[in-house]
């Protein structure tokens, strides 16, 4: 087995997960002993988010700074996998595209990994909620939409999962909201299914993700309910 600090991450994170997420840092920890949702979602919001020029971000390498979501993991892709741009001032980020991964999560982050495989996303939700990836970084161009143009102003969501067994979690449904709201309060991103989309509604796509029993009502009302408390 590889012995590298990447691969040694991966086994405590593993660990984490079967123990039932313990740790700050991972997304969603200590969610399960509230009441519901809206309560959950106003717990799982990280620090306040504050605007900043693209002049202001910190020039340290893409392989070692710190995730943009505080309570995100960072896993980075291969760099043959997205763009590297300088996003919001190269391109305005203007949609949050929701994908699935059809596979385990350590399989999609492997095939992220994979500079053979093309293709990315800026983050992974874990099917239970209490793990999220950032494998790109939000200034960047991952490739997760299949459509040029979109994946230029966009930022893809991957969410543990099969189309053909979906088990979609409340703790997945509210980690991923937080996340959605706090990168549309950063980006003046409107909270409404024109710029909340799912794969399938790409553009171009020839995905069908992530189906038809993904719930859109309940994840826009526990979006629209974080962003009104994300500070911005």
């Amino acid at each position: 087995m590889e012995d590298s600090p990447l691969s040694r991450r991966r086994l405590l994170w593993g660990a984490a997960g079967a123990a039932g997420a313990a740790g700050a840092a991972l997304a969603v920890a200590g969610l399960s002993r509230l009441t519901g949702p809206e309560e959950r979602v106003k717990a799982a919001l990280p620090s306040p988010v504050r605007k900043a020029p693209v002049a202001a971000l910190p020039a340290t390498p893409r392989r070692a700074a710190p995730t943009d979501y505080a309570p995100a993991v960072w896993i980075p892709a291969s760099e043959s996998n997205y763009m590297p741009a300088d996003r919001p001032e190269s391109d305005p980020i203007e949609y949050v595209v929701v994908h699935l991964t059809t596979d385990h999560l350590p399989i999609m982050l492997a095939t992220f990994e994979d500079p053979a495989e093309r293709v990315s996303a800026h983050y992974v939700v874990s099917a239970d909620g209490t793990r999220i990836a950032q494998c790109v970084r939000e200034r960047d161009v991952a490739w997760h939409s299949g459509n040029v143009w979109y994946n230029h102003r966009s930022i893809g969501i991957e969410h543990e999962g099969w189309i053909d067994q979906p088990v979609y979690t409340d703790q997945m449904y509210e980690a991923s909201a937080v996340l959605a709201a706090t990168i549309c309060a950063k980006y003046d991103v409107p909270v409404d299914r024109d710029h909340i989309l799912g794969h399938v509604e790409v553009p171009l796509s020839t995905h069908e993700d992530p189906g038809d029993v993904w719930n859109w009502d309940k994840y826009m009302k526990l979006v629209a309910t974080a962003r009104r408390r994300v500070k911005i």
